[in-house]
């Protein structure tokens, strides 16, 4: 790869839904240097939660291409394009299947791209596991000094190379501060489309919304969506909201909204929330933000992130009254300040990109772990060395028009059996 000499950095940004778009295509922003151009390729990795038209127009961040690919579409390309960086915005197996794609496309070239990696939001599940499915990338980013301690913990903890973790920020971070109560006094609950999972915690947890606005009825009280019905984001919806709101009977001063989480947080003046990541995005703007207890303060729910935080608490508390304040030295360690979050990061990667790098090393390889990798670079049609298996083409053209329609009535199937026939036969078997 020729080395640059004008002030365009070329990036690309594989994505696998909407949010995980989101937050690639900004840290690739963030990440370049401030006299730097950017020409951003999107690519769209295909699959269940590959974003709508609509979802991709709610996040609002363009790109100067945008198609979606397979993983073997995807590595073609990178074989043939000539790029600075490369951001991973995929789940852990989708970042390793990529990361020993990328190793064996790139293996006789002189000079490779930078890849990056990392998290959408707050980690309380899976570290481990997601941690090295995620090594061999250059950088490993954190959004927090919190993150970037349990993450060094882990790589050292299994002889892994911790050198790649760099500290940053959510890169969606911003807005104007709060500065005051608005007319009238909004409360915000910023859904999640898995947790809670089942309909009981679902459903008591609207009906104490609904029961909010009823008990307030001077204020606004919405309920945030992530997404529309049919459509899926970062994780399965089961058991949409819209659905569960459709059945009770709700106040005028309830209603359902969409659209840009920002835009929501500009008349917010309580975030409500289970383990939202839209949590950070409120005290980043330092508008009073509520973690949940009701349901109980749990791993399975993610709100244990928050403890320490000042922020944990019930409903029979909100609805009194109360406004959470926040702890400051826990809001410092979560990487809420973003002033110079990326100065790090924008540094490592100009210094990389000075010298050829090695080849990409990742943790899992066929030796150190053979029974464990080959089925999940599988599941992205790669064999255990990196190259699509038989009967996977490399290359692929644009579908036309009829494979299109059937992608998207495959696709539609997928979320109907998931949304409706799935909840219906696992009623069926606890009966």
């Amino acid at each position: 790869m020729p080395a640059r000499t004008t002030n365009t950095r070329r990036v690309a940004v594989l994505a696998d839904s909407d949010t995980r778009w989101k937050w690639g295509a900004l840290t690739a922003r963030r990440i370049a240097p401030e006299d730097t151009d950017v020409r951003l390729d999107g690519y769209l990795l295909r699959g269940r939660a590959t974003p709508t038209p609509r979802q991709l127009q709610e996040v609002g961040v363009p790109a100067d291409s945008l198609r979606e690919v397979t993983t073997a579409e995807f590595l073609d390309a990178m074989a043939r394009q000539p790029y600075d960086v490369v951001v991973l915005a995929l789940v852990g197996g989708g970042v390793q299947a990529a990361l020993h794609g990328l190793k064996r496309v790139w293996e006789d070239r002189e000079r490779r791209p930078v890849v990056v990696t990392g998290y959408v939001g707050v980690v309380y599940e899976k570290l481990a596991d997601g941690l090295l499915l995620r090594h061999g990338a250059d950088l490993v980013l954190a959004n927090s000094r919190q993150d970037a301690e349990r993450f060094r913990a882990v790589y050292e903890g299994v002889g892994a190379d911790a050198s790649a973790v760099t500290e940053v920020a959510l890169p969606f971070l911003g807005g104007e501060p709060y500065t005051g109560e608005h007319d009238p006094y909004t409360v915000v609950f910023a859904a999640q489309p898995s947790v809670p999972e089942n309909r009981r915690d679902r459903t008591y947890l609207l009906e104490r919304l609904v029961r909010h606005a009823r008990l307030h009825p001077e204020r606004e009280v919405l309920l945030k969506l992530r997404s529309r019905p049919g459509e899926h984001t970062t994780h399965i919806e089961e058991l949409p909201y819209q659905k569960l709101a459709g059945k009770l009977s709700a106040p005028d001063n309830f209603q359902l909204v969409y659209g840009h989480m920002g835009e929501v947080l500009d008349r917010a003046d309580l975030l409500v929330t289970v383990s939202s990541t839209a949590a950070l995005e409120s005290l980043h703007r330092r508008i009073p933000t509520a973690v949940l207890t009701d349901l109980g303060v749990r791993e399975a729910l993610g709100n244990h992130h928050f403890v320490g935080s000042g922020c944990l608490a019930s409903w029979d508390q909100l609805d009194a009254g109360h406004r959470p304040e926040p702890d400051e030295e826990w809001v410092a360690r979560q990487g809420v300040a973003t002033d110079g979050a990326f100065d790090a990061a924008r540094e490592r990667i100009a210094g990389l990109l000075a010298r050829p790098l090695p080849p990409l090393t990742p943790y899992y390889t066929p030796a150190t772990a053979p029974g464990y990798l080959p089925a999940v670079l599988a599941r992205h049609h790669l064999a255990p060395d990196g190259s699509p298996l038989p009967g996977v083409p490399a290359t692929g053209r644009a579908p036309g028009p009829v494979r299109q329609i059937v992608r998207r009535a495959a696709r539609g199937a997928y979320r109907h059996g998931v949304q409706r026939v799935a909840p219906v036969i696992r009623r069926m078997g606890e009966l």
